[in-house]
This record gives C-alpha cells, structure tokens and sequence, in this order.
C-alpha cells in the first residue's frame, strides 16, 4: 500500500457543501456537462478575467497552520495597559457572555430580524439594549444600536438638520471637548450638504452669530470635566436648534442623564459595557432622542406588538420598513447595525444590574479621585473637580515628553493631549496597582512618600450634587434576576432557543450571503493579542494589526483588480459613503467640483440614492427594462443629459434582481466618456471572484460586504464591514484619520470613529481568504452560481422565475415569482414566507427587489441535500396553495394563512381547523427528526407601529392572558 505523505486537508472542501457527487447530479439536472460549462453559459465572456486568480504564494493553509501562522501576526502586537480613553476603555467580559454570545454560533449566525416570530430571543435582548439607554440618558426612545460614537454624532447632526434646518446649509456647533474622531467625523459628514461646523468653547460661543440648528458637547469631556450644560443647552434652544449629548453610560450610572438637563439627542458606545476595544471595534453606538423625532431617528426600533393569539410579541418598528422604501429622500443610510455587540452590552447590564454597574463606576470614580490626590501630592496640575474617569495633567513640554516615554518603559500607554498636558483615563479593569504605577512614572526617579492608603482616608466623589443622578435605573427586573451565573447561562440559553441561526438550517436569503462562519475563522476575534488593543495606541505596538492590514489590503486588491484599500469604513453603508466621498474629492482636484449628478438604477438598494444624496449629490434614476437589466438607451440618454454635471453611476454587479448584465462594459463607458465615474456596489461581489471582478467591468471604486462575500458573520444584523478598494488615479483621496496617520495623502476626512474600523473582525476575512486559496474562493464563486441555478431549475415549473441572463442562467441567486398567486388563491408572499418556519426555514428575501416575489441566495456552503430540502419544502407549499385553488381549502383558514403554528397553537385542548395539527406542525419528513417552534405566532405590524413601544413594558404586561380553549 502507498502512503500519499504529502496530503494536506483542504478546508475548501469543508467551506464548499456540495460533493463531487452531489455536483455531478445538479449539473446532470441543469443539463450541463461541466461547471466550466454552466460557468461559460452565466458569466459573460467579456468580463472574464483572462488569467486566474492569485494570491500569496503560502496559500491556501490548513485550518491550523493558518491559526498558527496568524498566531505569529498576533505576537506582534504589544499589550500595554492603556490609559487613553477617548471612548475607549479596556473592560472585562463577563465569561458567561463570552463563551455563550461572542463564541456561540447560536448567537453570531443569525440574519437580521425581519421574521420576527424566529427572532424573539435576539429581539428581547435588543429591547433590553434600548431600555438600559433610554433609563440611563433620561430620554424617551432609544434605537437597536448604530456603528460607532462619532457616526452616531453625524446622524444626531442630520437629524437636527432636518428637524430645525432647511436640509442643507446651516452651521452646527461642536465643542472643542469633543473627543477629536467625532470632530473629524462630523466634519466629512457635514461638507457635503454644505454645512459649516463651527468648534469652539461652549461657555463662550455667540449661537446668535448664525444660523446654528444644533450644537453637540461631550459630557464627560474628552479631557475629563464634567461640565453642568443646562444654560448652553437652554442657548440653544433659544437659538432654535437642537441640544445633543455624547455621554457615557457607565459614567451616567452617577451623572445626571442628559434627558434631565435639556438634552433633545444623546448619543455615544456602550463598548465599556463588556466589549473588547478590538483596535477600535466592532461596538455597539447608540442614540437616544425624545419621542418628537421617532419617525425621522436613523437605525432600527425594536417595538413591542402581539401575535395572532393576542400574546405579547417583539418586532422591528418604522425605520425597519420607513428609510429605505424612501430611497434618495431618507434622512439615513444605515441599514445595519452593532446588533451581537449590542446584545453583549445588554447582556453585561442584565448580569451586573443597576447595583453593579454602580458598584463598578464608583470604583473607576474612586480610583480616579485616589489618583488625582496623589498627582496633586507629587506636584502636578491635576483638576480632580469635577471628573468622573479621566483626569488632564498638565507640565512643561519637555517633561511631558519624559513622561510619556517613561509611561511606555513601563508598558503603559498615556495619552497625549497637546503639548502641555497628558490626558489619564481608568477603567473596569484599572486596579490599584496601576494607580501605584501611574504615580510612580510622574514621581520620577523618587520614591512616592506615601501610601495608597494615606491616599484612601476619607475618600469622597468631588462631583458637585447638581450634577450627581438622583433617578433609578434599570428597575425592570431583567436587569435585576440574572445575576448569579446558573441564572444568566439559562436566560441567556432561553433566549437563543427562541431564535433560528444557521446551525437549525440554510437561511436562504438573497443578496446577504448567509454562508458558513467557520470556527476556524472565528477563534482568533478573541485572542487578547487582537481585543484587548486600544485603537489609538501607539503603532509601533501594533505591528501585527500592520501586517494583517497590509496582506488583507493585498488580498482584496488582488481580488477586484484594484491598486488601493482602505479598511476604514465598519459597515456597507459606510463603504457606498466612503466611495462615493473619494469620486466626489476626485472630481473637485480636477476642477470638476460642480459635478453633482449620481446615476442609480431604478433596481438599486435603497441604500444607494440615501447615499448619494448624503454625499451631495443629486439622483437621477435610471430605467430598468423587461429583463430587470439596466436600459441602456435610458443610461444614454440619462448620461447625455447631464454630461456636464455627472460625476458618477452607482451600479451593482452581477444586478440585484440576479443576473450577469451583458452590456455592463459599455454601460461603464458610457459614463466614463462623459466624465464621470462608476462605483460598484459589492453587494454581489461574491458572485465574482475569481470569474470577473470590478476592475474588469469597468468600475472604479467598489465597496466589499466582507460580512457577506468574506465570512465575517452576520451576528443577528451586525457587525459588517465595508472596505473600499479604488482604482490607482482614486488612492490618494482614501479616508485619512486625525489621531493615527492613514489614509491617502489627499485623503477625504475619517468616515468611521477608528482608523481602521472595527478592526478585530478582520482576521475572519483573513483567515477564510488564507484557507481558501485563490483556487478554493473560485471554485465557491462557481459553486454558489450552480447552487442558484440547480434552485432555478427544480422551481420554475412551481414558481416561475423572473428574471435570467441572455442565455438562460441566473448568477448567484434568483428571484421567483409569487405575485400571481394573490389572484389564484388569496396567499400572499408573506404567507409563504410564514409557512417555511413551519417546515423548518427562514425565509428567503422578501417583495425585494421586486414586491411580491421571493429572492433565494443558497451560497457556495449548503450542500445538495439541503439546498433539495428547501426546495422540496417550497413545492410542498405550492401543492398547499394548489389545494386552496381547487377549493379544497379556504382562503381565509388554511395552513399558510395561519403560519406559522407555534407549540401553544398545537397543544390547546380544542382543534377546530380544516387541516390536521400534524399537517399544521409537520408537513414534511425531516421536521420529525428536528423541529424548531417559531416562539410566537404571526405579528401584528399595524398594532406595533400604531402604539410603538420600545423599551420594557411593566412587568405585568408580560401576564398575557390564558389562550382561548378554540384556536380556530
């Protein structure tokens, strides 16, 4: 017998669900003799790329030599004890959060809550996160989360614009207390719609000087005062503008909430709730306001509604369905969010309560206050009045140069400030040796002459009683009944059992790319050496960070074709922003400054005009024709019209509506030719790589959904990532930073609060490109295309589907059609999509991008088997909906009309429906094996929105009444 000692696993063949013997039975169903073969039939032939793709020459890497040689990366870095701050603090993980949240597929493969009645657990944890902000900032509505503090000001910043401005114009005020990324934000957000920001001191700014619809301040300030505001923010008002807070929810467990000085917004990160810095994320922001501005608040509402039974249920409220049905006229283009970081923060408040979330402020407060004596014993300015966390320390510039050098010696990071002050922040994980270490850098050479005891005598907050919280907070008794760790495990187990992920099934959603999240790729998010990193650390101390950046940067070069990357953008949203901003600084560098049109197929995201418009420019939507592709006699005509004022088309590649346009080249030119240039969305980017890519088909800049196309899960709807890659005549206008240098050297501002965004997760993309291999992420782009197309094939004589490429094809997911149902049987798209829990499934993308249809997206990761039972089970349900037809069952009481069948339906005393309860709750063979019971029954959406509710009701809305002995 030979011995084959060369043979290394391929985790390809891990990542990619269908065996060759599985390929060969799709292929032989699609009529096709090779995948080449079907490949050649979809992917047009003059965008193919002419060579294969290429990556490092070490790939791809088994599962552990990979970990391993990422181990080396993370060796790099230098784990100082930072006492930087600026809205970021080192913190401890509850380990009950970390191993049953942050490490728990459970919890980090689930798509967005969209089907709420399999979303129940995720929900509740959200509405968790919404009423410990809106109690801790005295406001009376709060959102999901957003991406980070400084993003978070840019909305509350739009907001004000459009609730006390014109839309455009205007000046804002922003304190100089302000931590400096928000400022830097706020400013690329601002120039665009042509508003002037205005930084200065809030107890002297003249808000009668212009035109001010808002000001922003930071409370605690970024070097550490805790500023009484209600005369600014009484100016403001007074001024006509509205009054916005970034604050800090730890230190808001003893300050007064900013709802009870005035405040309209508030605004902030809840990442020292018990989530790792990450070198600058992923963190859950969040955003309170009063309930006036609910309609027009960016992000996602968790509201409370009921289900059919008339039991309390949970669902996403009015931004869910609002912002982006209104396209170029939404006031956000957010349509993500920090929901596992969220969640994690929530947890963190649930397990610790309002006692101890206290108990650990006054800590952080008390050592702090020990501090400042003991700086003040030594000699030096610390203004301890008035300080929750941080203290500013101020010396001569040489000796502050010392200082910092001496600090680092010591495996401490403290933060510069300007030249004459060194800023000092503590945190959870601040212990009082590190306030004896602290002490003995700025004593120098000298002993201390004292003793933290000494310090200790006595020891009393030096915040004044004006600006002390005197209100409760978190009395709901989620936040009071969790503590001990058997409790928290089984509330959070509770929770997750209420929730489908893709450890039940396939989550078949079009256009978001559920696939595999492997462990592997996983393991390193919370290696220390990666989470425990402060983002604005020094860089020599991150040296693995650089070479992880700079051989992912190379990757997805390599990948699209592009000569730079800018990891910077934490979100797709953000991405479509950061592209659009870099043609924009293009455009004006070579004097084409007026041009402000932006060309957007009718079928593109709604995301897309909100983006545009957000970037200053104008919309102008182009037509789409019978075959959902984009009308080029319409882009023509379109592109003529406004030659002298197009700047760009935002086209996304292979369409959303599923298919490989054949004239996308000449659709590119068309718009170079009148001086404008093309950005691509990457939504579909995984349908293209290794076959095409967006330098091929003449784009310039793409973003990259590495949440989507490169593995980074989505965690219930967030964390994303969203890098831009850019053709070379684009790099120099890359995002820049004002606290680490990145960037171009005509860089446009900072997009994200972090310089390279939620950095942490980039080693999942990493990892999954470094196994993969150049020839493993080709062969799953061709695998999710014949994984599409096999669906195609077995559902088009059930459901016909809508739209295909010249030659028959679809690319990587496909749209079917249901809209002649409604006239046949009464059932609506939404019926089927309620029905499929009953077989087990989420349900494919719902009436987009075409109402009344279904968008199914397989990936490359479901195998043969699956892929047939989600398909076994839509026939199925036509052969339902058939029997309606024939008048073998009611329109108005059948199976799909009451889906789904919750375990409380099923096990009521009486059953008076004309289908059997095992036809209700059993419908196909492999729900005998594994049964997943949607928690509630279908929501009432009119009821949720007609009387939001999004906090914690009492306790006693929770005793719903007893169910009704008929369920008919």
């Amino acid at each position: 017998m030979s011995l084959n000692w060369k043979y290394q696993e391929s985790f390809a063949d891990r990542h990619i669900g269908p065996d060759e013997k599985e390929l060969q039975g799709m292929l032989k169903t699609l009529g096709v003799g090779s995948l080449d073969e079907l490949i050649d039939q979809t992917v047009p032939a003059a965008i193919r790329s002419k060579e294969p793709l290429k990556l490092a020459a070490s790939q791809p890497q088994s599962e552990h030599d990979a970990l391993a040689y990422l181990e080396t990366i993370a060796a790099k870095n230098q784990l100082f004890r930072s006492f930087i701050g600026m809205g970021y603090y080192d913190t401890q993980v509850p380990n009950v959060i970390l191993r049953n949240i942050l490490q728990n597929p459970g919890w980090y493969t689930q798509y967005t809550p969209y089907q709420a009645e399999i979303a129940q657990g995720r929900l509740e944890a959200l509405l968790n996160y919404q009423t410990m902000v809106i109690e801790l900032t005295g406001l009376e509505v709060a959102n999901a989360s957003l991406l980070d503090e400084g993003t978070a000001a840019a909305e509350a910043m739009a907001l004000a614009l459009n609730a006390k401005g014109e839309g455009r114009g205007g000046a804002f005020f922003v304190s100089e207390a302000c931590h400096p990324q928000t400022i830097d934000v706020l400013r690329t957000r601002a120039q665009p719609l042509g508003v002037e920001v205005v930084v200065g001191d809030h107890r002297t700014v003249d808000l009668g000087s212009k035109k001010f619809f808002g000001a922003l301040v930071q409370y605690p300030a970024t070097d550490g005062v805790v500023h009484d505001y209600r005369a600014f923010g009484e100016k403001v008002h007074a001024a006509n503008g509205l009054f916005i807070v970034a604050t800090d929810l730890l230190a808001l467990t003893m300050l007064t909430p900013p709802g009870e000085f005035g405040a309209d917004v508030a605004v902030g990160s809840a990442q020292r709730f018990g989530v790792p810095m990450g070198y600058g994320g992923p963190h859950a922001a969040f955003f309170a306001t009063k309930n006036a501005y609910t309609r027009v608040m960016p992000g996602r509402i968790i509201g409370v509604s009921e289900d059919a039974q008339g039991r309390r249920a949970l669902r996403m409220a009015l931004q869910t369905r609002e912002q982006h049905i209104r396209r170029e006229k939404a006031t956000s283009n957010i349509c993500t969010a920090q929901v596992l970081l969220a969640i994690m923060a929530s947890m963190y408040a649930v397990y610790h309560g309002p006692r101890g979330l206290k108990a650990i402020a006054e800590r952080v407060h008390g050592l702090t206050v020990l501090l400042a004596r003991g700086l003040t014993k030594l000699g030096y300015g610390a203004n301890y009045e008035n300080v929750f966390d941080t203290l500013r320390v101020e010396a001569a510039p040489p000796h502050i140069r010392t200082i910092l050098a001496a600090a680092e010696a010591k495996g401490m990071n403290f933060r510069r400030i300007d030249e004459r002050a060194i800023g000092l922040s503590l945190d959870e994980a601040t212990r009082p040796a590190d306030v004896e270490a602290i002490l003995s850098v700025f004593a120098g050479a000298k002993p201390l002459g004292f003793t933290l005891d000494e310090l200790g005598k006595e020891l009393k907050s030096t915040l004044p009683e004006g600006l002390r919280r005197s209100t409760p907070f978190l009395t709901h008794p989620v936040f009071n009944s969790y503590h001990s760790e058997t409790e928290m495990l089984r509330y959070i187990r509770r929770l997750e059992s209420r929730d489908l992920s893709l450890t039940h099934s396939m989550i078949p959603l079009g256009s978001c790319t559920m696939k595999l999240n492997a462990t592997a790729e996983m393991i390193p998010v919370t290696w220390p050496q990666f989470g425990k990193l402060h983002p604005f650390a020094p860089s020599s101390q991150a040296a693995g960070y650089k070479v992880l950046f700079e051989q992912l940067e190379q990757m997805l070069a390599n990948i699209t074709g592009f000569a730079g990357v800018s990891l910077q953008p934490n979100a797709g949203s953000q991405g479509e922003y950061a592209g659009l901003l870099v043609i924009r600084a293009y455009q004006q560098s070579r004097g084409q400054g007026h041009r402000n049109v932006c060309l957007i197929p009718s079928s593109a995201h709604g995301t897309n005009p909100a983006t545009a418009v957000m970037a200053g420019y104008q919309v102008v939507v182009v037509k789409c024709d019978e075959s959902g592709n984009i009308d080029v006699a319409d882009l023509r005509v379109r592109a003529e019209e406004y030659k002298d004022k197009l700047a760009a088309l935002m086209v996304t590649y292979p369409s959303t509506h599923g298919v490989f346009e054949e004239d996308i080249k000449e659709i590119c030119s068309i718009v170079h030719e009148r001086g404008g240039q093309v950005y691509m969305d990457g939504a579909n980017l995984n349908a293209q790589v290794g076959l095409t890519s967006p330098a091929n088909i003449g784009a310039d800049v793409c973003h990259i959904n590495l949440h989507k196309t490169f593995c980074i899960p989505h965690g219930g709807g967030g964390p994303g990532m969203g890098p831009i890659c850019v053709a070379s005549h684009l790099v120099k206008f890359l995002p820049g930073h004002p606290v680490i240098s990145t960037g171009g050297n005509e860089g446009i501002g900072a997009v994200s609060a972090a310089p390279w965004g939620s950095a942490s997760i980039l080693v999942i993309s990493w990892m999954y490109i470094a196994m993969m291999g150049a020839e493993g992420l080709t062969k799953a782009t061709k695998l999710a295309i014949l994984n599409a197309n096999y669906i195609a094939e077995r559902l088009q004589q059930h459901y016909p589907v809508l739209y295909r490429g010249k030659r028959g094809r679809v690319a990587h997911e496909c749209i079917v059609d249901l809209r002649h149902l409604k006239k046949t049987a009464g059932v609506e798209v939404e019926d089927v999509a309620k029905r499929l829990m009953d077989y087990g499934f989420h349900a494919p993308t719902v009436s987009f991008p075409v109402a009344g249809t279904l968008m199914i997206e397989p990936t490359e990761s479901e195998s043969k088997a699956e892929v047939d039972r989600l398909c076994d089970a839509l026939i199925s349900i036509r052969e339902e909906i058939r029997e309606i037809e024939d008048g073998r069952a009611p329109k108005d009481n059948n199976v799909l009309k009451n889906a789904p069948h919750t375990a409380r339906v099923m096990t009521a005393p009486e059953w008076n429906r004309p289908y059997s309860r095992e036809k209700a709750a059993y419908p196909a063979p492999w729900v005998q094996d594994h049964k997943f019971w949607p928690a509630v029954g279908r929501l009432n959406n009119v009821l949720g929105d007609r009387k939001l509710v999004c906090s914690c009701p009492p306790i006693e809305d929770y005793m719903t009444p007893e169910p009704s002995k008929s369920v008919a």
